[in-house]
């Protein structure tokens, strides 16, 4: 599933591509996908021009340059969603959802499984309904507001990292590689980690989303816990240990044992 660096991924593509450009066009190949009526969506979006995108947790948003901002194009990538530029004339993908058809080329909303899509917000009271509940930005959150939010409630640590209204952006991959990395099991309590652990939990949380998303997506590094984790045996990079596999909070997790001690 996109995660945070896969979004940023997204967010460039769209950045590089697209700002600055008006849409000669907009054609909904499949109206599964979009969140509102299809005719309208098209309607709104054809002629703007767009502004620069932004990230929110998983979500990308897309304004246009109105002196409102408004309206807005949201995407959320679900499983397989994924936004490409094409330049010039190319014929559409079988899973393309959604063009965006502009002088200089397409950007192409294209998901093969349709789990989530893409939405339209023309005022700020729509954005707000859409975005309102999510939590900080994970590649932003500060030190201190990680462990105010992480310690609302006594929790398990990846439950609790994984859910979108304490910290938005974090996935499976990203959160048993970032608990990895700060030695911390991913059923420890919320409630019981010391300030050195909630230093380290920081720290690791930054430089494995920089790392991340300057490739736009969770490397799969043998020296990663993700370059293992989908291995028949794997085992830890750092000590060698048989890693572990369960479900925590009702997702698949990887861990190492003897690293990361419950």
């Amino acid at each position: 599933m996109p995660e945070l660096p896969d979004v940023e991924g997204f967010r460039r593509v769209v950045a590089d591509h697209v700002t600055g450009l008006r849409a000669r066009s907009v054609r909904v190949l499949d109206t599964g996908v979009v969140h509102t009526s299809p005719t309208d969506f098209a309607r709104a979006l054809e002629g703007q021009v767009f502004a620069e995108p932004s990230r929110c947790g998983k979500w990308l948003r897309v304004p246009t340059r109105n002196r409102s901002g408004y309206p807005q194009l949201l995407a959320h990538f679900g499983m397989t969603g994924a936004f490409v530029w094409t330049p010039g004339e190319e014929a559409d993908h079988r899973h393309d959802r959604v063009v965006f058809e502009f002088r200089e080329g397409s950007l192409r909303y294209r998901d093969m499984r349709k789990l989530t899509g893409l939405w339209l917000a023309t005022e700020r009271s729509e954005l707000a309904e859409l975005l309102g509940d999510l939590g900080p930005d994970a590649a932003g959150v500060g030190r201190r507001d990680l462990r105010s939010q992480l310690t609302r409630t006594a929790r398990r640590i990846k439950p609790a990292l994984m859910d979108q209204t304490v910290v938005a952006g974090l996935g499976n991959l990203c959160v048993d590689e970032i608990l990895w990395r700060a030695r911390l099991a991913p059923t420890a309590s919320t409630a019981e980690l010391d300030t050195a652990q909630w230093a380290r939990l920081h720290a690791r949380l930054g430089s494995v989303l920089r790392s991340s998303s300057r490739v736009g997506h969770v490397p799969d590094r043998p020296s990663w816990l993700t370059g293992h984790r989908d291995e028949p045996g794997g085992r830890c990079p750092r000590c060698s240990t048989p890693l572990r596999r369960n479900k925590v909070g009702g997702r698949s997790t990887v861990w190492c044992p003897h690293c990361q001690p419950s």
